[in-house]
């Protein structure tokens, strides 16, 4: 698969989650065969870029490319100006936000709210890709509600901008991710755009993603909430069957994780981002559920590793 002259190993791509894909997740997913891993949202206010948040979340030391960045913000301006200070950090795709639900952002009109301007739309897309000389990549959802949904008019005015992928979360905004994703909106999107499209929304398996493309005649699919706690999902869909780790496979991965969460964060914070993670690689053991309080209540990063151990030992426990 390309974007624009760049060639993906394959059309399975990591979404961008604020919270979840920082570098040791991504770094991960592209280890367990992702085409493509994108970044965490990055705002486009200059003002914010030297927060400790908005740092970590450029933070690309040993990562494979090609490397996606996403940014997010409502002024053409200030979007042009973030996607060429992140193209200077290392980016080689330029990803732009217009599909994010969340409430703080839809507040200040960013992410998916932006889909009822299609003017200030056309702004951004145009200012983005004239900003810089890597491909510009664009996520959106099927509209802003069940009344408004206007992703086919989006869709051709990021084609005739430049944009050189298109990626589709099959709900509106008012739907968050509740209810089934529109895949027959994404197919008819699809029918009558020539850029790359991206099928995205609930596929958790091997055999929902064949489903998805099989509806949607998608060029690729991305992969949300399936990969938490499971990057292994990358090697099933390139594999095109279910992919079983062994327990020593999942332990190392897991330490590999919890190491670059430690490391990228500092131990205190890195053991907080670990909790979440944890959980989700939890679901693989059978006796997951009985170290999970105590899993949560570990505060270094000692113990997180001495609970781990003891689960994959399958031994009691020791405080």
């Amino acid at each position: 698969m390309k974007i624009g002259e760049l060639s993906l190993n394959n059309p399975f791509i990591m979404a961008p989650m604020a919270g979840i894909t920082d570098l040791p997740f991504r770094k991960l997913c592209r280890a367990e065969g992702a085409g493509l891993a994108v970044s965490e949202m990055v705002n486009a206010q200059e003002n914010l870029w030297d927060t400790d948040k908005s740092k970590n979340r450029v933070v690309l030391d040993g990562e494979t490319g090609p490397i996606s960045i996403q940014i997010l913000g409502t002024e053409p301006e200030d979007m042009a100006n973030a996607a060429r200070y992140n193209v200077s950090l290392g980016a080689n795709i330029i990803d732009i936000n217009m599909g994010c639900p969340a409430k703080k952002v839809c507040k200040k009109a960013a992410g998916s709210a932006l889909m009822r301007d299609e003017g200030l739309v056309k702004d951004i897309l145009s200012a983005v890709v004239g900003a810089v000389n890597v491909p510009v990549t664009l996520k959106i959802r099927t509209g802003w509600d069940r009344e408004n949904k206007n992703a086919l008019n989006i869709a051709k005015i990021a084609e005739k901008a430049g944009i050189q992928m298109l990626t589709i979360h099959g709900r509106t905004r008012q739907d968050g991710f509740s209810g089934d994703a529109e895949y027959e909106t994404i197919r008819d999107i699809k029918s009558q755009i020539s850029i790359p499209v991206i099928a995205n929304g609930d596929i958790t398996s091997v055999e929902k993603a064949r489903y998805v493309m099989d509806v949607t005649k998608a060029d690729g699919l991305m992969i949300g909430r399936g990969a938490f706690g499971n990057p292994w999902i990358f090697r099933s869909l390139v594999e095109d069957t279910v992919y079983q780790p062994s327990i020593d496979e999942i332990f190392e991965v897991i330490n590999t994780h919890l190491d670059g969460l430690y490391e990228l964060y500092g131990d205190e914070k890195g053991v907080r981002v670990a909790r979440k993670h944890l959980l989700w690689y939890s679901s693989w053991f059978d006796n997951g559920k009985d170290w999970r309080t105590t899993l949560m209540a570990a505060r270094s990063r000692d113990e997180q590793h001495h609970i781990l151990t003891s689960l994959i030992n399958n031994q009691p426990i020791v405080a």
